[in-house]
């Protein structure tokens, strides 16, 4: 079987981390990009330069037609998808009752419908070649909630049910279906919190500091081996023991 991965929201943070960790395995990647097209080509140029095959893709992965056309564009280029990688996400935080529906609908759009619909297109190749891997980014917010991100809880909440349902669905295909709930992960958007809000994030954390992008594409790496071909419907924790 080829080895292709199309990691969603990949040009930076957690995807970029993600999209590098794949590539050094071998993979062909598929950079996949909302607004970021600088960010993007530099992830692929890094995976060039490296020896491996890579392109960047433009598209917003909760419209079902930039799916199903950024889908076609990897087959064409790189090969069928036989790794999913759904990281694609965003926050939009507020209370509830000061939540517009614009706000709900945004990040359940990006964050899960974008699920929904990626996942959908992969299996049609994976089922034809009777194996495959998808593994999507949810949070530990999905897991235990967070006040505030009701909206961001919610859709990574879905994000574990349906992992668990399309395991059950597609495991007779050969095909494995899993989750991991990052923690608090240093990137370019807890970055701008500041020191005192980093600080005092650390301090929850039984390990005593945040994690890094590259300890969260590691294990992404892990379930997308042949060494993780008996792991399916599973949700690892990579969270330094905050949610404990």
């Amino acid at each position: 079987m080829s080895k292709v991965a199309l990691v969603t929201g990949a040009s930076r943070g957690i995807g970029r981390a993600i999209a590098l960790r794949l590539a050094s395995d071998g993979f062909a990647v598929g950079v996949n990009y909302a607004s970021s097209s600088a960010k993007a080509e530099e992830v692929v140029a890094q995976i060039v330069a490296s020896g491996g095959r890579a392109v960047a893709i433009k598209a917003n992965v909760g419209d079902v037609n930039e799916v199903d056309d950024m889908f076609t564009t990897i087959s064409e280029e790189l090969g069928p998808v036989t790794v999913l990688v759904n990281n694609a996400g965003i926050t939009d935080d507020g209370l509830v009752l000061r939540m517009s529906v614009d706000q709900w609908d945004r990040v359940i759009t990006t964050n899960l419908r974008s699920v929904y619909l990626c996942t959908k297109a992969a299996l049609r190749g994976m089922i034809r070649a009777k194996g495959g891997r998808i593994i999507s980014v949810s949070s530990v917010s999905g897991v235990s909630g967070n006040p505030g991100q009701a909206n961001y809880a919610a859709s990574k909440a879905g994000i574990i049910g349906f992992t668990k349902s399309m395991a059950k669905e597609v495991g007779s295909r050969g095909i494995t279906v899993n989750a991991v709930a990052p923690g608090f992960i240093a990137t370019d958007m807890t970055d701008a919190l500041g020191d005192e809000v980093i600080d005092a994030a650390a301090h929850q954390i039984s390990l005593g500091r945040l994690g890094s992008p590259e300890e969260v594409a590691s294990v992404v790496g892990y379930l997308a081996s042949d060494e993780a071909s008996y792991i399916t419907g599973q949700t690892i924790v990579v969270d330094g023991g905050l949610a404990l």
